[in-house]
């Protein structure tokens, strides 16, 4: 059975999506099975997995609203190597229509149990508030993933985000944690972001993921060219970040 997990951080331009792209892109590199699924109406992750979220017939929209299966809905980025349930600006919507369904925080979970069994990983792009989209993510995951920058204020977001999986945790979902902390824009020759990167594994332990992505004009790039950096150009520092980041994930499931 796959491992469901969100990417998720309640503060914006953290990365959520670059980690996204790039961590499915990374694990499919290492042999994994991978399913992206794309919460957010900007559709950025469908985008930068390489599928055009104009062109798409169906997408998760379709699938909450259930007038269409996730098997359906989803594609194959044939260069990534991934399948996507892409997302485009019609999700805007799907939180104002869901508000009288039943069931409404569930329909992510029930559609996902029809074909987790065909995939290794499940991996879910939140966007950065806290709405009926992001709480579909929530109630179908085992984890949460969350990509930080080391600077003051993200220590800040991380507070509001760790009580949300709390309440979460107590009332919709008992299997939710923390995986883990991922470091993204890691600058090691700012002061400040050594600092930050020390605070967060003295409070956190283990929780903090080895893996540090650094900060990197080639994952940066790669998004204008509609591709995860890890496949955009798989020399780079970056690129090679995620592929490693990816084996970590593979390896720590295996102690989940």
């Amino acid at each position: 059975m796959a491992k469901i997990f969100c990417v998720a951080n309640q503060k914006g331009g953290v990365g959520k999506t670059t980690t996204t792209v790039n961590l499915s892109a990374g694990l499919a590199k290492v042999g994994q099975r991978v399913l992206m699924i794309d919460l957010d109406p900007q559709g950025n992750a469908t985008m930068g997995s390489g599928v055009d979220k104009r062109q798409l017939e169906l997408t998760i929209y379709d699938v909450l609203l259930e007038s269409a299966s996730i098997a359906e809905a989803r594609v194959r980025s044939e260069k990534c190597g991934y399948d996507v349930l892409g997302a485009n600006r019609e999700l805007a919507g799907a939180e104002v229509e869901m508000v009288s369904l039943e069931r409404r925080e569930k329909r992510l979970k029930l559609a996902l149990a029809e074909v987790e069994r065909n995939y290794d990983f499940v991996l879910i792009d939140c966007p950065p508030s806290l709405s009926m989209l992001t709480l579909n993510g929530l109630c179908c995951a085992h984890g949460v993933i969350v990509p930080m920058q080391c600077e003051y204020f993200a220590l800040e977001g991380l507070t509001d985000l760790v009580n949300t999986i709390k309440q979460v945790h107590a009332n919709l979902n008992k299997d939710l944690q923390i995986i883990g902390l991922l470091r993204v824009m890691f600058d090691p020759r700012i002061t400040l972001q050594q600092q930050v990167s020390e605070q967060l594994k003295e409070h956190f332990g283990d929780k903090v993921f080895n893996t540090v992505i650094p900060r990197n004009v080639r994952l940066a790039e790669a998004p204008s060219y509609g591709l995860p950096g890890v496949v955009f150009d798989p020399s780079s520092k970056g690129a090679q970040s995620f592929v490693a980041f990816a084996e970590e994930m593979v390896e720590r499931i295996k102690n989940m």
